[in-house]
């Protein structure tokens, strides 16, 4: 078990490891963490799924470990066999039970690729802000969800935001955002690919390999990481905290969100494809 540090900034981390790019979250957290770019800890890495459910997750389970952090592991999909209804309450209750074993808690507890809604009282309990696609106003749900809805709407602006974790799916308030243009070159000759074409039969023929698809995905995961990064680093430095529901900075005034556009876009340059 990582013994943490008096004083260090101390950080909980949701995900439910469910693909690649939740793997690379934590990586590249945990490096900026071994750099010294971020002066925290890691306190543990909570996951509703459980060992033997998915491979991904197995993969995301053994990074964890080998990153000595302690994994606690609630698995959703068999609670919800087990109790039925009412799922979220209890699984909460549970896993907020399991948590008390880490008092004091995480001064920031992150949701990274968690892919459940958190209920009213974990988020009374708990400072959590969650990594979301898009930018402030942009499409909810998952990372597919969103990009599929940009296509079909032929949006010419996304982005990515932290956000203050609230009951309502992904309508809390930005903390820190940044945004980029799905115009200009690589992207147009993709959009007139297909120009004319129903978004169900691009779902149907290509599906998440559709050129536009790949390309704005890797334009919002490469952007992922360095603003993780830069939103943990300003909560750590205390420019940035929350109080109660709101985002303040350091003089306690509130804060709608801060556009990080041109530092992101100077940490990604040269790193995509052209």
């Amino acid at each position: 078990m990582t013994k943490v540090q008096k004083g260090k900034y101390r950080i909980g981390w949701f995900s439910t490891g469910r693909d690649e790019a939740a793997r690379d979250l934590l990586r590249a957290v945990w490096s900026s963490i071994e750099e010294g770019e971020i002066k925290a800890v890691i306190a543990f890495v909570f996951s509703n799924r459980e060992p033997g459910e998915a491979a991904e997750s197995d993969s995301f389970f053994e990074l964890v470990h080998s990153y000595r952090i302690p994994l606690i592991c609630l698995s959703s999909k068999r609670f919800k066999e087990i109790v039925g209804e009412g799922l979220r309450g209890e699984f909460e209750k549970e896993a907020m039970r399991r948590l008390e074993g880490f008092l004091p808690g995480p001064d920031l507890y992150i949701l990274a690729g968690y892919m459940l809604i958190i209920g009213d009282e974990m988020c009374r309990r708990y400072p959590m802000i969650n990594l979301h696609p898009a930018a402030p106003g942009g499409p909810k749900g998952t990372w597919q969800e969103v990009i599929w809805r940009l296509i079909e709407e032929s949006a010419e602006e996304t982005g990515v935001m932290m956000h203050l974790v609230t009951p309502q799916l992904d309508e809390g308030p930005a903390v820190t955002y940044c945004t980029f243009s799905t115009r200009g070159e690589p992207f147009d000759r993709y959009w007139d690919e297909i120009k004319g074409r129903s978004i169900a039969e691009v779902k149907r023929n290509e599906g998440d390999r559709n050129p536009i698809f790949q390309e704005i995905r890797s334009h919002g995961l490469a952007r992922e990481f360095p603003l993780i990064i830069a939103t943990i680093k300003a909560f750590s430095e205390g420019r940035v905290r929350i109080e109660g529901e709101m985002v303040v900075d350091s003089n306690g005034k509130p804060v709608k969100g801060y556009n990080l556009s041109g530092e992101i876009d100077q940490r990604v340059k040269g790193t995509l494809a052209k």
